[in-house]
């Protein structure tokens, strides 16, 4: 290129040389709308979880009760095993004392003599334990107690 076809381009101004900077208006409102239409959407999930949150807490509250009977009574000798069975009644304590904390919850012990079941020919007895929790969910433990 000859010294005249140079000086006949015209000379760019400094700001086209280099890249772009800011945002135009158009584009600020788009991403304010996307960015609001995102929110909304999170804050709906969140709103939905949280309240079913409870939900957990109430079950597992119920398994914690359910396996502290159960392990109480498969401890007690195999003879007393029948006299552990109990109507619905609010969670006690080992005195049999009711827990006022927990006094929305019933439990309600079964303990079932079956001269068939049998486990390696070793007569057992099935202990369930039945929790109800204050959302009025059952959650149901098995356990077996042998005659060892």
């Amino acid at each position: 290129m000859s010294r005249l076809e140079a000086s006949r381009q015209p000379k760019l101004a400094p700001a086209a040389i280099g890249k772009q900077r800011g945002m135009t208006l158009v584009e600020l409102v788009i991403t304010i709308v996307i960015i609001g239409i995102a929110a909304a959407a999170l804050f709906s999930a969140m709103a939905s979880i949280t309240a079913r949150s409870a939900d957990p807490m109430l079950r597992q509250q119920s398994l914690m009760i359910a396996e502290s009977y159960l392990e109480a009574i498969t401890a007690l000798p195999y003879e007393q095993l029948i006299s552990a069975a109990q109507s619905s009644a609010p969670p006690q304590d080992v005195n049999g004392n009711p827990i006022d904390e927990l006094a929305s919850y019933s439990v309600k012990v079964e303990v079932i003599v079956d001269s068939t079941a049998s486990l390696n020919e070793v007569d057992a007895t099935r202990i369930d334990v039945s929790v109800k929790d204050p959302a009025g969910q059952t959650l149901t433990l098995t356990g077996y107690r042998t005659d060892y």
